[in-house]
């Protein structure tokens, strides 16, 4: 909620041959909708960030979207960012998320992720979380790094990504939220 302190950017490696997976979320097939996503967490190339147990009841209503600044040891990657609840046993379950393309990676950018609209009440007590990582496979089509279609792509190339979070480079996400 306030301005962020000088830090280093946070750092993961994709790569594609070993994609980020999709967990639950909106799709058409047997394990979509809401999941637990700390298994998901638990791996190396996806970033968390946590707030505190929440003092009250937060209803988020409408569009939600994020802006990362982020980075890459390639010009073509992918931005994931994933809202979740975080109830108080520690499992973290997805709420919404959404998947941007960026083609100039290379250089320190700010990525907007509109993630899918959302009603949603996280309880007292609970932690909201926000997942940063470069896929969720199938869900969507791995990013090659290649620069190919992803249709066609034969080289995957895996790439170095950074997530830049200090008052330069204030990276945040935008919560709709209902008031009163």
């Amino acid at each position: 909620p306030g301005a962020p302190a000088e830090s280093p950017p946070d750092r993961y490696r994709y790569d594609p041959a070993d994609p980020t997976p999709a967990v639950g979320g909106a799709r058409m097939v047997r394990d979509s909708g809401r999941r637990d996503n700390t298994a998901l967490e638990a791996r190396p190339d996806v970033l968390t960030y946590t707030t505190a147990p929440l003092e009250a009841d937060t209803e988020v209503i409408g569009e939600v979207s994020a802006e990362i600044w982020f980075s890459s040891s390639l010009t073509h990657a992918d931005v994931f960012v994933r809202l979740c609840d975080v109830d108080p046993r520690g499992r973290s379950w997805n709420v919404c998320d959404g998947l941007t393309s960026l083609t100039g990676a290379d250089k320190v950018t700010r990525a907007t992720v509109r993630l899918w609209p959302t009603a949603y009440r996280f309880k007292r007590g609970h932690r909201i979380r926000v997942q940063v990582s470069s896929g969720a496979f199938p869900r969507y089509a791995r990013n090659p790094g290649s620069g190919e279609p992803l249709a066609t792509a034969t080289r995957l190339l895996a790439a170095d990504q950074a997530v830049y979070r200090d008052p330069a480079h204030p990276s945040a996400v935008i919560l709709p939220v209902r008031l009163g």
